[in-house]
């Protein structure tokens, strides 16, 4: 009897679909299910609150994320912008731009780490760009009680601009990045500098009525045409960091404010986690639930994937 020499249509799909099935089963275990839709996560931080390196590993691959993006700590110091040492390691224990670096050596595919310091040591600049030079695609993120419009600030500004990196800021109101209302004479002097705006300050007022900046986690409905609002709107070199608590609450304290928001600001908004959970997963892990609010809530799938990967992958050169 003449054996077969060739499948037929239906083994064939057969065994396309059992060689998908594993595929997909295997890329699951791996936490990277949707492969094929990659995030990128602008804002992570090594040993956050005193969580483990091969942790974070877990817990970013568990999101789904595929490249993130460590932003370190400053050297530990004792003057007033870090509030007498408080306030070290981004106030949470996060590691500096060695240890972000060679966890990011370690993992080339999946992470890379920025650039950082407390700016007003004298050799900020200079430990700053050292790690510019090997290849830190972004200074921050700038934690520190200094006014943002400061001289020892502005100098890093300068350097962003000179190596065409962006800066990502964290505003909190009388503790870190005073006089963010003026902020818009930075925006003006050095448009060549992308910033990310991110943290409490600085998504409290996306709404017009917020007056009591005292406030840094309001819930009431949002009315359009707050601080943030404009700078998104004006400014071409203006981006906001969706990470954290308050970047979660910015959306979910008014959904339909947040649905027109994402639309009207879907090319300078960028996807971040800034959690310190071992979950990656479920409400435990703050990151997953923003992955989710913005799966959400983007108005349509190019809106979404431009929110969760296509506008941090131009901004910063991924």
């Amino acid at each position: 009897m003449k054996q077969k020499d060739s499948f037929s249509r239906r083994e064939f799909l057969a065994g396309t679909g059992a060689l998908i099935l594993a595929a997909n089963s295997g890329l699951s275990a791996l936490g990277l299910k949707n492969a094929a839709e990659p995030i990128i996560d602008i804002h992570q931080h090594t040993n956050y609150a005193g969580r483990s390196q091969e942790a974070l590993l877990a817990h970013q691959r568990k999101m789904g994320v595929t490249t993130t993006i460590l932003l370190p700590a400053g050297t530990p110091s004792f003057g007033l912008s870090t509030h007498k040492g408080a306030t070290n390691g981004l106030q949470a224990k996060c590691g500096v731009n060695s240890v972000c670096y060679d966890f990011a050596k370690l993992y080339p595919k999946e992470f890379t780490s920025g650039a950082n310091e407390v700016p007003d040591l004298p050799d900020a600049v200079k430990e700053i760009e050292k790690y510019l030079k090997l290849g830190a695609p972004v200074i921050g993120e700038l934690k520190f009680g200094v006014a943002c419009d400061s001289r020892e600030m502005q100098k890093i500004y300068q350097l962003a601009q000179t190596y065409d990196v962006p800066v990502l800021m964290h505003w909190q109101y009388e503790m870190f990045n005073y006089n963010f209302e003026h902020f818009h004479k930075m925006l003006e002097k050095y448009p060549k500098v992308n910033f990310i705006g991110h943290a409490q300050t600085w998504w409290a007022n996306i709404d017009k009525n917020h007056t009591d900046q005292k406030v840094l986690y309001p819930k009431t409905k949002v009315t359009p045409g707050g601080i943030t609002d404009r700078l998104l709107r004006d400014y071409p070199n203006m981006y906001g960091d969706l990470s954290a608590g308050s970047g979660l609450l910015s959306m979910t304290r008014d959904e339909d404010h947040s649905r027109e928001f994402l639309a009207r600001h879907q090319d300078k908004l960028l996807y971040g986690s800034d959690c310190d959970d071992s979950e990656g997963h479920g409400e435990k892990c703050q990151g997953a639930q923003t992955i989710a609010e913005i799966r959400k809530l983007a108005a349509n799938k190019k809106i979404e994937r431009k929110l969760l990967y296509e506008n941090s992958k131009k901004l910063f050169k991924l």
